[in-house]
């Protein structure tokens, strides 16, 4: 791997009031893991080090929204990422948070040096503030037409769509994300980060490090170069993050973008005393990062210029690691849309964990953007991996356990063997090579290939033949196979752990067995006994995978061009008279709804994160009538309950004032009778504007009222 004798891994920091998807998960903390799980079986020294991002206006915002203080809300999350990592088998050696006191320390520490060494410069900056929300805007908070490509929901700070870094006076038509009003910008005083008296500096690292780095991080940050660096206000008007130490700025902060890298040195720091050891010793330690592709500026410039300018031994990016994105059947993952597949929606799935990670590993967005698909996971987790390694690793056992009394052969690599038949040698080599240059999707598909070999050799030999014909020989065969499959499973641990810390229980070696260096060794084989297999996969089966994939199918139009008309929809005012927990899913209620004339429907509603049983209950709501019945895990559902949300997340129920039975159209329309699908639904793109609720600038109208909302002044009805 390299000459220099640490390893030093890091994964994006996660925002703690976001719950992370699965896109979230594959372009950073699984990546990471499997890199990490297998420095370690390579007998690396290995420290793997993520937390969660919990600084900025994002965290105040969303404390407001659930009546929490930012430091409750941060407890709050930080606790559901951890369960969600540790579910997927995510082995952080650090796992930390950037609000712990290490943070403030190293992060004034790192800007007194730039500081004192000439790096930091005052200027007044004219910065967007919200009357209405009375408050300053973080960039992201900022949405309007983007001036490089006028895509028309660009960020302040960078465009989604181009991928170009912005400020907030960049974007045409700039409106707050929160409550949809034009901020007006006023002066106030900001520190800023000199890049370009950096930029020197900068220019001769990254000429040297980046020949390892993936093309999409080259790529970024030549644009970036290319464009001129220029002074990055580091600084902020909030009261939540590290405080700047310096006369005159008491009241500020420092900004996200520079204070939250600096975490993965606190959150390594918070949990190990030697951190300097790890972070001030360039010459022999190697850092790899981990990232989707909108994070690579800030790991490729802004933070190791950080680094640079404070003339100290800091251990900088050696190996960039970046993806694409993943999204979900077509469309991207949103959480209130209930779009995708999120943590902690994957935990309630039914669905273990191994194949999860085999799948998005399989599909890592390593070069293009990919797609989740259902029925692709079904395939490819019961016809590649369960098929394939999970048949071979239980012919194996049971052939040793019924015809050679549950104890192993001596394993033989001669002539003949399986290791000769399949290239053994020469494929394990390109193998590992392919982990060293952290080509993780290959190294993946390169041992499914040698497994599939192994697998044709176990049908080509007959076996079950044999015995009866040779016993000597079927021992060589069968003993040649036990040893191949232990090796294999070593390789796969870092992809599927929970699987082969099955598998290695099974065949009586411990989890010190996993290392690299013991394959081809088989000293230890011959003479194993085997005990009874544990299942290593359950079967995707196809009703249980159509269930999911309804159920997950998203509440957001796939293209709004294409939409079809009102005219498709029957939406009816009920009102929830019962309401009860989902007997099988945690994040789903049951509610039984009044819809008028007599008539109740049992609808299944993915409302549990936003609303308590008491918010819903007697609540006025908007039904999606003429939706075709479906089975949500195992409950049927006559319907779907109508919910706006705006971009800031803020989620409320479409509440008609008016009598239940009452139809919601728009003027001149008729209620259609015929049922729909869910994407028909979704293919009608209905809309609040002005507290409103709309389709194509119509308002919407239930009992001679106009339907209207209290909370979300602009966003979308699903």
């Amino acid at each position: 791997m390299s000459e220099k004798k640490k390893i030093l891994i890091t994964s994006a920091l996660p925002y703690v009031n976001n719950i992370p998807h699965l896109g979230n998960i594959i372009g950073s903390v699984l990546s990471a893991d499997v890199f990490a799980k297998y420095c370690r079986i390579a007998g690396y020294e290995t420290m793997f080090v993520c937390g969660t991002d919990e600084y900025g206006t994002t965290t105040v915002t969303k404390a407001k929204q659930e009546g929490l203080s930012p430091r409750e809300i941060c407890d709050k999350y930080h606790k559901i990422h951890k369960e969600i990592y540790d579910w997927f088998h995510i082995d952080f050696d650090s796992f930390g948070r950037t609000s712990d006191s290490e943070q403030t320390q190293i992060v004034q520490a790192i800007f007194r040096r730039l500081y004192e060494n000439g790096y930091i410069t005052e200027e007044l900056q004219t910065q967007p503030y919200c009357e209405k929300c009375q408050m300053f805007l973080p960039d992201r908070y900022i949405e309007g037409i983007c001036p490089h490509c006028g895509y028309e929901m660009a960020r302040g700070d960078q465009c989604e769509n181009c991928g170009k870094l912005l400020d907030p006076s960049d974007l045409k038509n700039p409106h707050c994300s929160t409550c949809g009003s034009t901020p007006v910008f006023k002066e106030t005083k900001h520190l800023f980060l000199d890049l370009e008296k950096l930029k020197p500096q900068l220019e001769n690292w990254i000429a040297k490090e980046s020949v390892n780095w993936s093309n999409n991080a080259v790529k970024v940050t030549q644009g970036w170069l290319e464009q001129g660096l220029k002074k990055r206000c580091i600084t902020r008007d909030l009261s939540w993050g590290v405080p700047v130490p310096l006369e005159g700025f008491e009241n500020k902060v420092f900004y996200v973008w520079f204070d939250a890298p600096i975490g993965y040195i606190s959150i390594t720091a918070h949990n190990c005393r030697e951190w300097e050891k790890w972070w001030k010793d360039s010459e022999n330690v190697k850092l790899y990062q981990f990232m989707g592709k909108d994070n690579i500026p800030f790991h490729t410039v802004l933070f190791p210029a950080s680094l640079l300018g404070t003339g100290e031994n800091w251990t900088k990016l050696s190996v960039l690691s970046s993806t694409e994105y993943l999204n979900y059947e077509d469309l991207k993952f949103s959480k209130s849309r209930g779009t995708g597949i999120f943590g902690d929606q994957a935990k309630d799935s039914g669905i273990e964990s191994d194949l999860y990670r085999y799948y998005l590993m399989r599909i890592r967005p390593e070069k293009n953007d990919t797609q989740f698909f259902w029925n692709d996971f079904m395939e490819k987790a019961n016809g590649e991996i369960i098929a394939n390694y999970g048949n071979l690793v239980n012919r194996v056992l049971q052939f040793i356990s019924k015809f050679f009394d549950a104890q192993v052969p001596d394993v033989k690599k001669g002539a003949g063997s399986v290791f000769e038949a399949t290239n053994f040698d020469e494929k394990i080599q390109i193998i590992l090579k392919d982990f060293e240059t952290v080509e993780l999707k290959k190294a993946l598909i390169d041992i499914l290939d040698l497994c599939s070999g192994g697998n044709k050799f176990f049908q080509d030999n007959e076996p079950w033949r044999l015995i009866k014909e040779n016993k000597e020989k079927c021992a060589a065969v069968i003993g040649g196979l036990f040893g191949f499959v232990r090796d294999i499973s070593i390789l796969l641990y870092p992809y599927i752990p929970a699987a082969v810390e099955k598998y290695f229980k099974s065949i009586n070696l411990t989890l010190d067995e996993l290392k690299i260096q013991n394959i081809g060794n088989y000293e230890k084989c011959g003479g194993l006994r085997v005990n009874a297999l544990e299942v290593l996969f359950k079967k995707l089966e196809k009703e249980q995978v159509e269930e999911l994939r309804v159920r997950f199918s998203g509440k957001q139009e796939k293209d709004e061009n294409n939409a079809a008309g009102f005219d498709k929809l029957a939406l009816k005012v009920g009102k929830i008279i019962e309401i009860e927990r989902h007997p099988k899913a945690d994040k789903l209620y049951v509610e039984k709804v009044d819809m008028g004339n007599g008539e109740i429907r049992q609808i299944v509603s993915g409302l549990v994160p936003y609303f308590s049983e008491d918010e819903l209950r007697g609540k006025n709501v908007v039904v999606a009538y003429n939706l075709k019945a479906a089975k949500l895990r195992g409950v049927m559902s006559e319907g779907m309950i109508l919910a706006a949300e705006n971009n800031a997340g803020t989620v409320e129920i479409v509440s008609p004032d008016c009598q239940p039975g009452e139809w919601v159209v728009t003027e001149g329309a008729v209620p259609n009778k015929e049922e729909i699908t869910v994407d028909d639904f979704f293919s009608v793109p209905l809309e609040v504007k002005s507290f409103q609720a709309e389709y194509d600038g119509k308002v919407l109208i239930a009992g001679g009222k106009t339907v209207k909302l209290k909370k979300v002044a602009d966003g979308k009805i699903c």
